[in-house]
Formats: C-alpha cells, structure tokens, sequence
C-alpha cells in the first residue's frame, strides 16, 4: 500500500524538513517487506488563498485514495492504534493511503467531510512545518511497529 503525506504549501530547507526525508526514507525501506511503501511527501500549491482553493489543488491527488485528514478535531491515538490502522487498511486491500495536512487555516469542511478519518495530534496547535514531521515519524513508528523492530517502546 503507498503511502501519500499530502501537504499544502512547499517548506524550505529547514531541520523540519530534513526530519520528514529522513523519516520517509526510513519508513519506504522498512515497509517494504511489509507491503507498505513507497511513502511519499506531495507539496501543493494554491492558485489563490482560502480554504476552498487549497481544497481544489489537493482534489487531484485524492483520487482512488483512502483519505485521513489531520484535523485539530479529530482523533488522537496511540501509535500502536495507529499502526493497526494501517495494517487494517493493507489488508483490506487499499492500496493508496493519503495523509492530507491542510493550510494556515486548516482543512476545507467540504474536503473534511469527504475523509474517511480524521487525525489529531492531540489539542495543541502545532506549526506546520513540525506536523509535517510528526506524521512523517508516526508513519515510520508505524511501519517498525508492524515490523517487530524495537524502535517503538511502550
């Protein structure tokens, strides 16, 4: 199953953004024995502002997708719980897994409404370039999780 880290905005060369390659590489390596991979990371960009365009630019690479929003209002989880997630979905025979981080302002209602889940990173708010991260290293726990590696630690 890939595994798409869908994010609104390009980020400079940054510690942030080298943290993300770093984890994606790992994760694309490590799940590849498990069915899982490659993970990838799309930057968007919207024409114009707002929620709705940003909803818009994203819309082509939703396509036959399992969509997971990262939304303030969603769940948080345990890694644990996230990994079995995304063995779940493996198993059902999804074969694409987009994880979508909105703008400044977070997701359009409308593309919310159309996810099949939503994410939190629990109830503070985090700078974008940092949830990027995050999601990036929990898609990595994830994988080492599901591989037996003792990275994750309860």
């Amino acid at each position: 199953m890939k595994i798409v880290i869908l994010a609104i905005g390009r980020l400079a060369r940054s510690p942030e953004t080298e943290l993300v390659k770093t984890y994606v590489e790992r994760a694309t390596n490590a799940g590849r024995s498990l069915g899982l991979g490659p993970v990838e990371v799309i930057e968007v960009e919207a024409r114009k502002p707002g929620k709705a365009a940003e909803a818009e630019a994203l819309k082509p690479h939703l396509t036959d997708a399992h969509l997971i929003a990262c939304d303030e209002h969603g769940t948080a989880r345990p890694s644990r719980a996230f990994a079995q997630e995304i063995a779940a979905l493996r198993d059902r025979g999804v074969r694409r897994l987009v994880l979508v981080i909105g703008g400044a302002d977070g997701l359009d209602a409308d593309l919310l409404g159309s996810a099949n889940d939503r994410l939190a990173f629990g109830p503070q708010t985090w700078p974008h370039a940092l949830a990027r991260a995050m999601l990036a290293e929990q898609v990595y726990r994830a994988v080492t999780i599901l591989a037996g590696s003792p990275y994750h630690r309860d």
